[in-house]
């Protein structure tokens, strides 16, 4: 995408916001006997007094340069993973095939459909670097083992490891079995993790190697060889860190202008305590829906940036077209946070869209009835029939039956445990709710509008204010690779405008926002 540059010294809005489109070129500010203007000409600069002058600044140059090659890709952007499959191989298969790095939203799948998908995009986009989701799963471990011992057989280079609450067997198993020694003896790691975190005490595990005791089980289990466990002391767990600031599913809500120089500055403490020679990149996600908060968390040091909501009412994402429309009309303020279904039992929580669903309400129902009672038999008989009817549409002993079946493809353990434990029965039957609802909103279920629950956060509706008027408005026009372009595009103007106002240029309202074209 080029932009051709004014052929003459722009004056006018118009010119100037082509000035500053014309990325491949520098852009001066004269003065001349008509005044000030703008050219991107270094000749007729040279005729002129420069008052101001930015290089020129590509998409491509945005971010951290070994981001970019370590990963093989062509922008410092990583599209995030999405639960469920939103984020679907056909999306990540786009991305990959345009030099883009997206995650595969594993989490939530059985192993027959992430085997599936990992076929698919090897198929249609072969040879291109991808990501595959390993979401922390504290009340299902079979499902972390699940997605390691396929990502290890069909070849995956690179995990997004999410909801991440301590370190876990399987992710030091993934990076570990990566782990080969160079004739130089320098070591490489074939198996690269990006962490996504909002926490501090959560990103310093990821910061540091891989626990020995951990790694010595492995070894022990023969998962890793006692070689790869002594080059395991001298790399950390991830490559990538990213700061998860307020976005949609599992969020803390931080802001990123403190979570981000936080985790920097945690990562520089623990590169000098222990030495490393390669320095772990930090990225940014949550709240990240238009070029001016992308080129924002640049400026603020990231290595690269993250989006996630915004991709979910894309095309090629896995969810339904009825919840897409839902989503191009959502405003920044329209989400909320709701119980979430994967760690139910300890009260953790994601934001969800509240605009149209009535989700988020009906699941903390859900949760206060779990903290009040003992099980489901102590429900008083005017709450269970209220959930038979309107909530579940089904008796709780359908339900039960239901969730019996699920998990005995999943990991049979599940419903082991409950059958002499009535408070684990009943967080099974309430998280029954919790997941369909999700399934519901993919599948564009019938009658269940109002249960579909969207995991969405504030940068779905900062993109549709931006898009608002453009070719981009209309979700049948939404690429994935086309949001990446605009958006990366988009941080390069924003950053040229900086730069300018920085020197104290003042320009004229609106040019320094890049706009795609008209509808």
């Amino acid at each position: 995408m080029v932009t051709p540059a004014p052929a003459r010294p722009a004056r006018g809005p118009d010119g100037v916001r082509a000035a500053l489109a014309a990325l491949d070129l520098p852009v001066f500010v004269v003065r001349d006997e008509s005044g000030i203007a703008m050219t991107n000409d270094a000749v007729v600069a040279r005729g002129a007094q420069v008052l101001a002058a930015v290089p020129p600044c590509r998409p491509e140059s945005l971010g951290d340069d070994e981001f970019r090659r370590d990963h093989g890709v062509r922008l410092a952007y990583h599209a995030g993973a999405m639960a469920g499959g939103i984020s679907s191989a056909r999306m990540v298969a786009a991305l990959a095939r345009e030099g883009v790095l997206a995650s595969f939203g594993a989490a939530g799948l059985p192993p027959g459909r992430l085997a599936e998908a990992l076929e698919a995009i090897r198929r249609d986009a072969p040879g291109r670097p991808f990501a595959c989701n390993l979401i922390h799963s504290p009340s299902e471990p079979a499902m972390e083992d699940a997605t390691v011992e396929l990502c290890l057989r069909h070849g995956v280079r690179c995990v997004e490891a999410s909801a991440f609450l301590r370190l876990t067997p399987a992710v030091v198993r993934y990076r570990v079995a990566g782990l080969s020694r160079r004739r130089d003896g320098e070591v490489v790691a074939a198996h690269k993790v990006i962490a996504k975190v909002s926490r501090a005490e959560v990103a310093e595990p990821f910061l540091r190697p891989a626990p020995e005791a951990m790694v010595r089980e492995l070894v022990a289990a023969g998962t890793v060889t006692a070689e790869q466990a002594e080059l395991a002391r001298r790399v950390p767990m991830a490559d990538d860190v990213t700061a998860e600031a307020d976005s949609g599913g599992h969020t803390d809500r931080r802001a990123l202008t403190v979570l981000l120089p936080e985790l920097s500055a945690l990562r520089d403490r623990i590169q000098r305590e222990l030495g490393c020679p390669r320095q772990v990149r930090i990225g940014a996600a949550g709240g990240i829906g238009t070029p001016a908060a992308a080129f924002a968390a640049f400026a603020l040091g990231a290595a690269y940036v993250v989006t996630g909501s915004i991709n979910q009412a894309t095309v090629e994402a896995g969810q339904s077209d009825a919840t897409k429309e839902l989503l191009a009309t959502a405003g920044s303020v329209d989400c909320e946070m709701a119980p979430s279904a994967d760690m139910f039992e300890m009260g953790a929580q994601v934001q969800v869209l509240k605009r149209g669903t009535v989700f988020a309400s009906r699941a903390r129902k859900l949760y206060d009835l779990y903290t009040a009672h003992d099980g489901l038999d102590a429900i008083p008989a005017a709450e269970r029939e209220l959930l038979e009817d309107r909530v579940f549409r089904r008796s709780l002993e359908e339900v039960w039956a239901d969730c019996v079946g699920y998990f005995r493809e999943r990991d049979p353990r599940q419903t082991e445990r409950a059958e002499h434990d009535p408070r684990r029965r009943m967080a099974l039957v309430f998280r029954w709710y919790l997941g369909r609802s999700s399934e519901w909103s993919v599948t564009g279920e019938p009658g269940r509008e109002a249960d579909y629950q969207v995991w969405c956060g504030p940068a779905m509706g900062a993109f549709n204010s931006w898009v608002a008027g453009s070719c981009l408005a209309p979700v049948r026009n939404r690429f994935a690779a086309d949001l990446a372009s605009h958006m990366m595009r988009g941080a390069a103007v924003a950053g040229r405008a900086a730069q300018l106002r920085l020197a104290g240029v003042r320009l004229p309202a609106g040019t320094g926002t890049y706009l795609p074209a008209p509808a």
